[in-house]
């Protein structure tokens, strides 16, 4: 049971160069023309190749025809101006008039459409959290019954993580990612409808949806660990993850306005319909490897290829309030997220030990939430649990920057798989934690789950400091 299973429950120039060629007198001077010209990939290698100027322009690209050096003593008439083929890069005109996403390198691409997906993923998810509230009172749900709504999202959500590994390294992350989207999003705009249909129907529908949502993760790890070099993994995971969190707040935050306005139902429908501007995006653009990019540049290929190494509750807030203040822990983890990504590459990139890096980010990972959830107990204001809540939610997310970021180190072309397998034994804190806190929280109270997801994550610092490592382990 961690901090988020708690706090679910909680809130419910151009290069062009010159070509040295004999010429004779009469022969224009190409190199001139060369360097006036605009080769727009030219440009884009010079501007994302990630280091220095990268190779040569071929010269066939260049000059179409060659003057022969007129022989000694023979005058002749100088020829006819010569034609500068640029006919490779004809159809991609001037770099100033090229779309931006084609000049923004492919690698990162990849990495936005996996955040925008993990940002529709939570939005979905956490809906969930504050439609119950008014569901409960429509359908007259105790309790126990919440508990058990929510916590059948994780009934799927189990049965997807090695199977959405497995089936991501076979047939490639893109198809598999897809398929995530496209299915969670239909079970998403059907809980209104299950709802009405009565407690059963609604349960078989949230798992529906868990098991979409389930093979996101292991899908996600596929794609990047194969488009990622190791120098940008931390980086790239951790905005990808924080795009849950930010799924967490817009979703929370935009809840408690649509019910208001339009009912409990106009959360369901309005977030799924999202995942069809998503998969269209999507199907378009992505790849599930850089080999298999027909418009990827060689600079980038080479770069990615050479570099990787195949990544209403106790405080009495009402529906708005209980929305507005979900929003806070969930922004910080999405900064910390990045932060701690930074920190992770930036460490690494000086020398440190990759597995001393993924044990201090987990460990932070780890003690942070513990402290701060210990600290609950003693809380009697919003004000203050907010504040815990946001700094637990905070340090929690350097874990993306040392478990989350270990399945690429240790097994770069198994990843998908090895997070299928750890994503399976941590969703059972969503499987039996969730249903747990409102069972305990009908027969306790909230210092007991407290107590519970400190004991978890005291226990969790300890294994993972006597056995991780950041080597790797499978080729």
């Amino acid at each position: 049971m961690n901090a988020r299973s708690v706090l679910i429950s909680f809130y419910s120039a151009p290069v062009c160069h010159q070509i040295s060629q004999p010429r004779s007198r009469f022969e224009p001077d190409c190199s001139r023309q060369l360097h006036s010209c605009s080769c727009p990939r030219a440009n884009l290698r010079h501007l994302f190749s990630g280091s220095a100027r990268i190779g040569r322009v071929r010269r066939s690209l260049c000059i179409t025809g060659r003057v022969r050096p007129e022989k000694r003593g023979v005058a002749k008439s100088a020829p006819a101006p010569e034609k500068i083929a640029l006919a490779d890069y004809a159809d991609d005109g001037d770099v100033s008039t090229t779309p931006w996403l084609k000049q923004f390198p492919k690698r990162w691409v990849i990495v936005v459409l996996c955040f925008s997906a993990f940002l529709l993923c939570n939005m979905d998810r956490v809906n969930m959290s504050i439609a119950i509230l008014p569901m409960a009172t429509e359908f007259n749900w105790n309790p126990t019954t919440v508990g058990l709504i929510q916590s059948s999202f994780f009934w799927g959500y189990l049965l997807t993580q090695i199977a959405g590994g497995v089936w991501a390294d076979t047939v490639g992350g893109k198809f598999v990612l897809g398929f995530g989207v496209v299915w969670w999003s239909i079970a998403t705009m059907l809980t209104p409808i299950a709802a009405s249909l009565g407690l059963p129907f609604l349960l078989v529908v949230r798992a529906f949806m868990g098991i979409g949502e389930g093979v996101a993760m292991p899908a996600m790890n596929n794609i990047l660990s194969k488009w990622v070099p190791v120098s940008e993994r931390s980086r790239s995971l951790a905005l990808v993850y924080s795009g849950m969190y930010l799924g967490s707040v817009t979703g929370l935050s935009f809840s408690p306005m649509l019910i208001h306005k339009f009912g409990w139902p106009s959360v369901f429908f309005s977030f799924g319909s999202l995942g069809a501007v998503w998969v269209t995006w999507w199907l378009s653009q992505a790849y599930s490897s850089p080999l298999e990019d027909p418009q990827l540049l060689p600079e980038e290929k080479k770069l990615i290829l050479g570099n990787s190494k195949v990544m209403e509750p106790v405080l009495k807030f009402n529906l708005t309030e209980s929305g507005l203040f979900c929003v806070f822990p969930w922004f910080t983890m999405a900064c910390s997220a990045n932060l701690g990504g930074w920190i992770a590459d930036t460490l690494v990139s000086k020398g440190a030990s990759v597995t001393n890096v993924r044990k201090i980010m987990q460990s932070i990972g780890f003690l942070g939430p513990a402290f701060f959830l210990s600290q609950l107990s003693h809380v009697d204001s919003p004000t203050m649990a907010v504040l815990c809540m946001t700094c637990c939610q905070g340090t929690d997310a350097f874990s993306q920057s040392g478990l989350y970021s270990n399945h690429q180190d240790i097994a770069p072309r198994y990843s998908g798989v090895l997070l299928g397998l750890s994503n399976t034994a941590g969703v059972l804190a969503g499987v039996f934690g969730t249903a747990a806190t409102g069972y305990i929280l009908q027969h306790g109270s909230w210092d007991d789950v407290f107590k519970v997801s400190v004991g978890l994550y005291l226990v969790g610092t300890v294994v993972w400091n006597l056995f991780s490592t950041g080597e790797k382990i499978l080729d």
